[in-house]
């Protein structure tokens, strides 16, 4: 596994961490709106790629509990964009010993891409994929919620985003070089031939982004929640789940995503900013509880 190398400045023999304070990384996932659904929309549209999701899917013992592998990873990307070198070298190392253990062959075709073909958690192109819809949903939920990111800040968040997939041990020969050419690798990926859900993606990629276990929030939050996602999501990702998507329901996206960009400007940062461990814990918790009563995560209906 790649790891960045430790200068030995003052600043880093106090370790703070491989993105201190200031740089883009840090800053775009310290907005609690991008920290809350970057990582559901992530999988959403990282589920269309079969190699990836059916090697993911392949080798987890999670599946009746898809929340709660989704907070183990959110906790332990935040350990790496707010933590110490030394706490996130400890992640790091105990997802690589993961990810050595998944390969295999796709086991029946999926769309374009035939059974039989090999796939595994080390393979560039798929941990770039991995990487990538991370990169486009903090991006994007940061300008849709937050505001608009200048031409250097996205160089710089890009950039930064290379850095953590060079701690994951991605190969340096993948990673496009700077954002343009990420926006243009993005593109293609989207539009490729071999974009498709199968039967099971389709199934956990709508109900892990529009069916969030919890108590805390009200229908009608749930519901503005829902819609930000799904308004946020490229037009051929939205086809590929056969979700619904018109002029009106653009406009109201628009109008709310304005108001609440509007609302988080005038509340102070200690609101506003920080990691979201509570909410993630809740949330695993909240699922504990409704697997003990007999209640799956349930499937949404279109």
């Amino acid at each position: 596994m790649q790891t960045a190398t430790h200068p030995t400045t003052a600043a880093h023999r106090r370790d703070e961490g491989y993105f201190p304070a200031g740089s883009m990384l840090r800053r775009v996932q310290a907005q609690r709106a991008v920290g809350l659904l970057y990582g559901q929309r992530a999988l959403s549209i990282g589920a269309i790629k079969p190699l990836n999701y059916v090697g993911t899917s392949e080798h987890t013992a999670g599946k009746q509990a898809p929340f709660k592998r989704l907070v183990r990873t959110g906790l332990a990307f935040e350990t790496i964009y707010f933590g110490t070198r030394a706490e996130a070298d400890k992640v790091l190392a105990y997802v690589h010993k993961m990810h050595e253990r998944v390969n295999g062959e796709l086991p029946e075709d999926a769309g374009a891409t035939p059974a039989g073909t090999p796939y595994s958690a080390l393979h560039g192109p798929l941990m770039l994929w991995t990487v990538a819809v991370m990169m486009d949903s903090a991006e994007t939920l940061h300008e849709l919620l937050v505001g608009r990111l200048t031409a250097d800040e996205r160089e710089a968040l890009w950039q930064d985003w290379r850095r953590f997939a060079l701690l994951f041990g991605t190969p340096e020969e993948v990673l496009p070089a700077d954002h343009a050419a990420f926006r243009a690798y993005y593109a293609a990926e989207i539009a490729a031939a071999d974009a498709h859900l199968t039967p099971e993606a389709h199934h956990v990629g709508r109900f892990t982004a529009y069916s969030i276990p919890t108590r805390a929030i009200g229908r009608p939050a749930m519901e503005v929640h829902n819609m930000l996602i799904l308004g946020s999501l490229p037009p051929r990702v939205r086809e590929l789940y056969g979700l619904r998507w018109n002029g009106a329901q653009e406009r109201l996206h628009r109008v709310t995503a304005a108001a609440i960009r509007n609302g988080l400007a005038v509340l102070p940062g200690r609101v506003t900013e920080g990691a979201n461990t509570a909410v993630f814990r809740s949330v695993a918790a909240e699922e504990r509880r409704r697997l003990r009563n007999g209640i799956r995560t349930p499937h949404v209906a279109g």
